[in-house]
């Protein structure tokens, strides 16, 4: 019914009246309607805009350390545009490091097929593969990926522990200079090297380089494999005990032997480490950084 403009004329009471209970009586005849609420829906476009901010999110999230909250928006975002290798990329690096490796293995595969001309692509699946010990199938995919970003610096770090994990050394050690040659003040890199010059044999020269690794950065592993490699020449040398008491103190999990060779520690080095930590004088350091190590760590 359409609004009607006010007569000048006064109404008919009675009229209005009759005309009122005649359309009740009409409108009551007739069944009730429900309230149908008025629903936005968004545009192709604008999902596939808020995809793309979402994803954006997730990866700041990434950038903060907090890769499961960072999964969860990215899963989100692929959701509002499936067709974007780089959300899938963002969402198999979060699911990667949260520890989610069967789905980041499926997200890292879509990824692929969207794009697999993108070198971090094949890098990440690499990375899965050393997760699971698989170094034979991650060497053909850091190759690939080396292909088509041939200065990538971790990369190459990733293919030295490939190596590692093959007791290649020699190849190792090639792979770990390239990568500091790419970035030199890699430091994780130029500590590797030291790893595998020192299982090599060559313990003077690893020595120099984990000298120059604590010039770039004092992290406890270094500073205990140089204890270490220095009490090997020297045992009992003050300065390998100042730094193992340091070292231990920083990081205790490096107290575990189990520990010691998930980070890629050599049978030598590991057993060099054994012989340091027998000295009385660290005796003190040494059940403290027992005590507050994590079994786990080791697994």
């Amino acid at each position: 019914m359409g609004f009607h403009r006010r007569s000048n004329q006064p109404f008919n009471t009675a009229w209005t009246a009759v005309v009122l209970i005649s359309t009740i009586g009409l409108l009551s005849a007739k069944p009730a309607k429900a309230l149908i609420p008025y629903v936005y829906t968004p545009s192709t476009q604008e999902l596939k805009g808020a995809g793309i901010g979402i994803g954006r999110t997730a990866a700041q999230l990434l950038r903060l350390e907090q890769p499961k909250e960072a999964a969860k928006l990215a899963s989100l975002a692929v959701r509002l545009q499936p067709n974007d290798e780089r959300l899938w990329s963002v969402l198999a690096e979060s699911q990667l490091r949260s520890d989610q490796l069967d789905a980041a293995a499926g997200s890292l595969a879509r990824a692929k097929s969207l794009n697999p001309t993108n070198p971090g692509l094949w890098f990440a699946e690499a990375s899965l593969a050393l997760r699971d010990n698989r170094p034979d199938d991650a060497i053909p995919l850091l190759d690939r990926g080396l292909n088509l970003d041939p200065k990538n610096a971790t990369a190459y770090f990733d293919l030295g522990n490939a190596r590692v994990m093959q007791s290649d050394q020699k190849r190792a050690l090639q792979a770990f200079e390239r990568a500091t040659r790419i970035k030199p003040s890699f430091w994780e890199a130029l500590n590797n090297q030291s790893l595998v010059l020192f299982e090599m044999g060559n313990t003077k020269e690893a020595i120099r380089r984990w000298r120059s690794v604590l010039a770039i950065n004092r992290n406890p592993e270094p500073m205990l494999a140089l204890a270490a490699a220095l009490n090997k020449i020297n045992a009992g040398d003050q300065e390998s005990l100042d730094l193992a008491q340091t070292a231990l103190a920083e990081s205790p999990n490096y107290v575990l032997p189990g520990h010691q060779k998930k980070q890629l520690w050599g049978l030598k080095l590991r057993n060099a480490t054994a012989e340091l930590l027998k000295n009385p004088k660290l005796q003190n350091s040494v059940e403290r950084a027992e005590a507050n190590a994590d079994p786990t760590s080791a697994n």
